[in-house]
C-alpha cells in the first residue's frame, strides 16, 4: 500500500484574503484526507529591521509596529481555530517572528510537513500600494517555493468560500 502523499500541511497566513483561502483549502484538506494541520504568521522582523536601518522608521515606531504585527498575527490565527472548529478540525498555530520565508521552512521541517499551502494572486483593482504588496507577497512565495524541501502548492480557487461552507 502507498503511503499518503501527505499527512501535514502547513499553511502560511500573513492576513490576505488568498491566505485566508489557503487556510480554507487546507481545512478542507485535513479534514478529507484525516491530515495534520498547522496555521504559521510570521511578524516580518526582518523588513522591519530593514527599515529602521534604513532611517525609514525610527526604532519605536518599529518596535510599534511588531507590535501591531503580532495582535493581527494573533488575531488571524483565532480566526483560524474557529474555522477549523466550525468543519470539527483541529489546527495547531504558531506565530512566529523574522524573515517570512526562512521561518516558514524552518517551521515545515520541524513539523514534518508534507506540502506547504501558500494563497494565490489578490484579485484587487491595481493600485500603486496593492502592486507593492503583491510584489512582496510574490517574493516571498518564490522563495518559499524555491527553497521548500516538501511540495508547496499555490492556491486559487475561486470557490473556496462556497465549497467551505458546505463540506
Amino acid at each position: 500500500m502507498i503511503k499518503p502523499l501527505f499527512q501535514k500541511i502547513i499553511v502560511a497566513v500573513n492576513g490576505s484574503e488568498p491566505s485566508f483561502h489557503a487556510a480554507m483549502y487546507g481545512i478542507l484538506l485535513s479534514k478529507q484526507y484525516k491530515c495534520e494541520l498547522k496555521a504559521i504568521y510570521v511578524v516580518d522582523t526582518s523588513t522591519l529591521r530593514q527599515l529602521t536601518m534604513s532611517k525609514i522608521f525610527i526604532e519605536e515606531e518599529s518596535i510599534d509596529y511588531e507590535k501591531c504585527l503580532e495582535r493581527d498575527g494573533n488575531r488571524y490565527l483565532s480566526y483560524l481555530e474557529n474555522l477549523a472548529k466550525e468543519k470539527g478540525i483541529k489546527i495547531q498555530t504558531e506565530l512566529k517572528k523574522g524573515a517570512i520565508w526562512a521561518e516558514l521552512i524552518k517551521s515545515a521541517e520541524d513539523f514534518g510537513a508534507n506540502l506547504i499551502l501558500v494563497g494565490g494572486k489578490e484579485h484587487q483593482n491595481d493600485s500603486a500600494r496593492n502592486l507593492i504588496q503583491l510584489d512582496k507577497i510574490s517574493r516571498t512565495n518564490s522563495e518559499i517555493i524555491g527553497s521548500a524541501s516538501c511540495n508547496v502548492l499555490v492556491v486559487n480557487e475561486p470557490d473556496i468560500e462556497k465549497l467551505f461552507k458546505i463540506a
